[in-house]
């Protein structure tokens, strides 16, 4: 066995205990169905999905359903918890809410974008190998699990609580983060479609005040949900603190700024506009002035 893929079989057994440390700690003081925890089966339902698409798609030798299978996941088990949760409130169905139209809408962008690309550069040196492709998936799986496991937790928690002002606190972070990250997607796409902007980077709205304002919005919006659900947590299943702290880690330190402030750097990194860009704007929390 090659080494590359040696160390995804190792990610992919770490990726597994850690799902299974996350779905026995959000388990507790859940509901139940069929005798097992909901919050448990939902976990290794969204493990399922993922490994179900990742056959064709290694058979095929495409990743285009890879950004939409997730998506998808995402609205498929929210909506499954709700109907087998046996205790439901409104802060249960506006969790709901909230996830389904996040995913809807980031589901649609990126099956439009890759559909628009014809591939993700990504998976270029991965699709080959069985075992770096299957990791991907099954981070994908982990990625699902752990940012909505704040809203799951909620949703099949056998504690509920009238609304209260967590709620409403978080649901207008929430709406902020939402509305921050379409406005900026919206206005990098509007650039990217004007001719007249080929082979420059975009530098105005919501890009004038931060390089990755989409990012902000995105964590700023998990934030949110995680404000609403803080009513209900009890004992391990606080585990949901790491739905905003794993977004953050993993847009700011993993596969999001980096890899985008590295390929800026390859394009741009010679001209002094890009130069003087990077040093007046803040890479992610947008300034005010």
């Amino acid at each position: 066995m090659k080494k590359t893929d040696r160390n995804a079989l190792i990610s992919f057994i770490v990726v597994i205990l850690v799902a299974l440390g996350v779905a026995m700690a959000g388990s507790q003081n859940g509901s139940e169905a069929f005798g097992l925890p909901i919050f448990m089966l939902a976990v290794a339902l969204i493990f399922l999905i993922q490994w179900l698409v990742f056959i064709p798609s290694f058979i095929n030798q495409t990743e285009k359903y890879y950004d939409i299978t997730g998506s998808l996941t995402y609205i498929s088990i929210t909506i499954l918890a709700v109907i087998f949760s046996p205790q439901l409130d409104a802060r249960s169905l506006v969790l709901m809410l909230l996830v389904l139209i996040w995913a809807a809408r980031l589901g649609t962008f990126l099956f439009r974008r890759i559909h628009r690309s014809g591939k993700d550069d990504r998976f270029d040196d991965i699709k080959p190998s069985f075992w770096r492709f299957l990791n991907a998936w099954s981070l994908q799986a982990l990625w699902i699990t752990l940012t909505m496991s704040a809203a799951l937790i909620a949703i099949t928690s056998a504690t509920k609580k009238a609304l209260d002002i967590f709620f409403f606190v978080g649901l207008v972070i929430w709406v902020i983060g939402f509305s921050i990250e379409v406005i900026a997607d919206q206005q990098k796409n509007n650039f990217r479609a004007d001719p007249a902007n080929q082979g420059k980077f975009i530098q105005s709205g919501l890009w004038s005040r931060s390089r990755h304002p989409n990012y902000f919005g995105e964590i700023t919006l998990w934030v949110g949900v995680l404000l609403i659900t803080i009513p209900v947590l009890q004992g391990w299943q606080w585990i949901s603190l790491i739905s905003p702290v794993f977004v953050t880690l993993l847009l700011t330190r993993v596969s999001g700024i980096p890899m985008l402030e590295k390929k800026g750097d390859t394009k741009w990194g010679g001209q002094e506009e890009y130069k003087t860009y990077k040093k007046n704007t803040p890479v992610l929390i947008p300034r005010l002035k």
